[in-house]
């Protein structure tokens, strides 16, 4: 993989899927031949994920979508060491769209979806910077690929992200 242009491929994928996508084609997995979907696993992507960025394309911009997926890449090249873990969450495990910390409803729900994605233990029918999650980002004034970054430099520490909410969000 040439590392220096990885978005070229990455933009060339997004509007390959974005193509397939408006012309009906709802199969995520009919996406991409092997040499994609490998480019993709690469950065620690999947087709469904493209999918979901495609399916919100009106609400989501490429820029938008390109951040997003360079806070993944960059952890899954730096942390994970271009591994993936094998794990995926079970969106019923998540907290309920209504639980609320410190006054802010959908952050207990937002900051373990957060790290799944990070990790790329998201399961097809979960997907980060999903309208709920923009809602509450943007009500909070923090971008998607931001609260990837913050929640990675965070670690474990839910106080610490709880209270970069709190500044953002003031």
């Amino acid at each position: 993989m040439n590392h220096f242009h990885w978005e070229a491929d990455f933009r060339r994928c997004y509007e390959h899927a974005l193509a397939l996508y408006r012309s009906g084609e709802r199969d995520a997995a009919r996406y991409f031949k092997k040499a994609d979907a490998a480019f993709l696993a690469s950065i620690g992507h999947t087709a469904q994920e493209m999918y979901d960025y495609v399916e919100d394309a009106g609400d989501l911009s490429y820029g938008d979508v390109l951040l997003i997926a360079s806070a993944r890449r960059d952890y899954f090249r730096v942390i994970q060491k271009g591994k993936p873990t094998g794990h995926t969450i079970r969106t019923a495990d998540l907290p309920p769209k209504d639980a609320a910390v410190a006054g802010f409803v959908w952050l207990p729900r937002i900051i373990p979806k957060a790290r799944a994605k990070l990790c790329g233990e998201m399961p097809p029918d979960l997907m980060y910077g999903c309208g709920g999650d923009r809602a509450f980002l943007k009500k909070v004034n923090i971008h998607p690929a931001d609260f990837l970054r913050f929640v990675w430099s965070a670690r474990d520490d839910d106080q610490k992200i709880i209270e970069y909410v709190k500044r953002c969000a003031a």
